[in-house]
């Protein structure tokens, strides 16, 4: 008689970027593993083929490629699948910043941490001269990098580059896969720092992964609002 097969529910997550909905389940103890050796490993490309697999593996929506989620998008799905697969609260520590010490345990709800989005953000910006640029959102190495290997200041020009998708005006348009990396790289270097300022401000208004929470510190009794930021901040 063969053993019994474990049945493993699933969840629904919005996408934030495409507003489509897929449907995803729990890691299962197998994917916890070859993300602990993956991670253990310290290389880059099998910790990226680790992450990759198993969100991919998670998501039981057929034709869905994580690869060209952006950054936020896996973010969220990564929190969700983690928080689905050891219980609806995420425990984290959070020091009170009104003394900068003290440290408070909290409880997380999962289905509380959403992706919020600046009103004023746009993809297409305007560097003047009748220019215009339309950016696209980093995608599955950037997060890689983020959250899992830690990326340097000096890549931010390869990232910006990364992240423009065409560069147009009234009459003409060039599309960014026509060029190296280093001709976009050229190209950012030309712009006068007030224009550079209105491509970081894609950057700095773009959906981002925030729970704000607040806590009270126990020796001092003032009660302290906390940000939570990023993947990373919510596994602390």
């Amino acid at each position: 008689m063969p053993l019994p097969v474990i049945s493993t529910p699933t969840y629904d997550l919005i996408i934030p970027s495409t507003g489509k909905k897929i449907e995803f389940r729990p890691f299962l103890v197998k994917e916890e593993k070859i993300l602990i050796l993956a991670m253990e490993s310290e290389d880059q490309k099998q910790i990226a083929k680790a992450v990759r697999q198993v969100l991919s593996n998670c998501i039981v929506t057929k034709g869905v490629d994580v690869s060209e989620f952006a950054t936020f998008d896996i973010e969220l799905l990564f929190l969700n699948i983690r928080g689905k697969s050891v219980g609806e609260k995420i425990p984290i520590v959070i020091t009170c910043e009104d003394d900068g010490e003290t440290e408070v345990n909290v409880e997380l709800d999962v289905d509380e941490i959403k992706v919020t989005k600046d009103k004023n953000h746009t993809n297409v910006v305007d560097i003047g001269n009748g220019y215009f640029v339309k950016m696209k959102y980093p995608k599955f190495d950037e997060f890689i990098e983020n959250n899992f290997i830690g990326g340097g200041t000096d890549e931010s020009f390869k990232l910006i580059a990364k992240c423009i998708d065409t560069i147009y005006n009234d009459e003409e348009s060039w599309d960014s896969v026509d060029f190296t990396e280093k001709e976009m790289i050229e190209f950012l270097e030309q712009f006068p720092t007030s224009q550079f300022k209105n491509i970081e401000a894609f950057f700095e208004t773009m959906p981002k992964l925030v729970h704000e929470i607040t806590v009270t510190n126990p020796k001092t009794k003032k009660k302290n609002k906390v940000v939570l930021e990023g993947l990373a901040s919510f596994f602390s």
